[in-house]
């Protein structure tokens, strides 16, 4: 087999496996019901998903023998920006109370961002 047979055969197993992702991805954010657990099947199942795709094309080009750093940049921007997108959609949630609160933990004052210690009797700093 030459590179470049190898290279469309791991193409078409990431398109398999990309495609299976998405699709799982999918219809957990169908058959979820509330944010919070809506949240993790795009982007969690959903990045991988995208990212085996991104992969296939990446194997398709280099096969072709026209590379490019398109794919590489996808792939980067997704993965650094689909969890700060999906914290920011996880506090939101919690601030406007569209999901259960968590829990009070056992042994300490604070637990996410909804409890917060009273600072209002200790002296502030004095400033210049």
């Amino acid at each position: 087999m030459t590179l470049e047979t190898l290279a469309i055969i791991g193409a078409a197993i990431s398109l398999l496996i990309g495609s299976i992702f998405v699709l799982v991805g999918v219809i957990g954010l169908l058959k979820f019901n509330d944010p919070m657990t809506r949240l993790h099947a795009p982007t969690k199942v959903g990045t991988l998903g995208i990212g085996m795709l991104l992969l296939a094309s990446i194997l398709t080009a280099a096969a072709s023998g026209d590379p490019s750093m398109h794919e590489f940049l996808i792939m980067a921007f997704l993965f650094v920006t689909a969890p700060v997108s999906a914290h920011f959609l996880a506090k939101v949630s919690i601030h406007t109370r569209e999901c259960m609160t968590p829990p009070k933990p056992t042994d300490d004052e604070m637990w996410s961002t909804l409890d917060s210690p009273d600072h209002s009797n200790e002296e502030k700093p004095a400033t210049k």
